[in-house]
């Protein structure tokens, strides 16, 4: 058998050691029942109870770095790392934008899921809104209505109307996710293209799913946050077949 033949397969081997070293170290954190915030181990003790050398070590740490588990501290040490949804919000981007350059499979899967995700809680959050979080949701309302009117975009008035909707639920996890499709959404709309056009229409899809929800009507407030992705999924889709 070729050199060239046995490359490749060493190469799968060694990246197969190191994606175990690295479970095994989060197994360890677990063992240990460490918390984020928490100090890790030292180099020297994990290398002594993993049974792997410094130079290992250290590629598997620096992927757990990258991965969001663990923060290492110059001077300091390393440490579990606090919730950090940036690693995840980056490769999602990256592969719903790749997509856009072939046949928007991964985009379209990205709008499905937090499409499924909104209309899917929206009946919870209105078991939980207030009456002085609804007066909070209907003015990032009027904000979308007032930049529509002038032609200015409005974002972040979009993102902060979806973030309030779901607040009431206090469910850190969920906050944390919304904010990580949000991040990819907007990569993708800039991807594909925005129309002025759709502004007005857009603050007005807002203003109806606000008014169900402040009437407590959960159906409905379902069905408009369902309907609401469709524009966006209907330009990638165009967007795609123009590539």
């Amino acid at each position: 058998m070729s050199t060239s033949t046995l490359l490749p397969k060493a190469r799968f081997s060694a990246q197969a050691r190191l994606r175990a070293l690295q479970a095994d170290i989060m197994e360890l954190i677990l063992d240990r029942d460490l918390d984020a915030g928490d100090p890790m181990p030292t180099e020297s003790e994990l290398s002594e109870v993993l049974g792997v050398g410094r130079n290992t070590l250290r590629e598997s740490l620096k992927v757990l770095q990258a991965l969001g588990v663990i923060e290492i501290r110059h001077g300091f040490g390393m440490f579990v790392a606090p919730s950090n949804f940036d690693a995840l919000a980056d490769g999602l981007t990256f592969r719903g934008r790749l997509s856009l350059r072939h046949e928007g499979l991964e985009a379209l899967q990205l709008v499905d899921i937090r499409q499924a995700l909104e209309s899917g809680l929206i009946g919870a959050c209105i078991a939980e809104v207030s009456d002085e979080h609804l007066v909070l949701i209907e003015a990032a309302v009027a904000k979308m209505e007032m930049l529509a009117a002038t032609g200015e975009t409005f974002a972040e008035a979009d993102a902060e109307f979806h973030r309030l909707l779901f607040e009431p639920l206090n469910n850190e996890l969920l906050m944390n996710l919304m904010s990580v499709f949000w991040k990819v959404y907007r990569k993708i709309h800039l991807e594909i293209g925005t129309g002025g056009s759709d502004l007005v229409n857009t603050a007005a899809q807002h203003r109806a799913i606000y008014d169900a929800v402040a009437s407590k009507d959960a159906v409905t407030a379902s069905n408009l946050l369902s309907r609401h992705f469709d524009g966006i999924r209907a330009k990638i889709i165009q967007f795609v077949s123009a590539v």
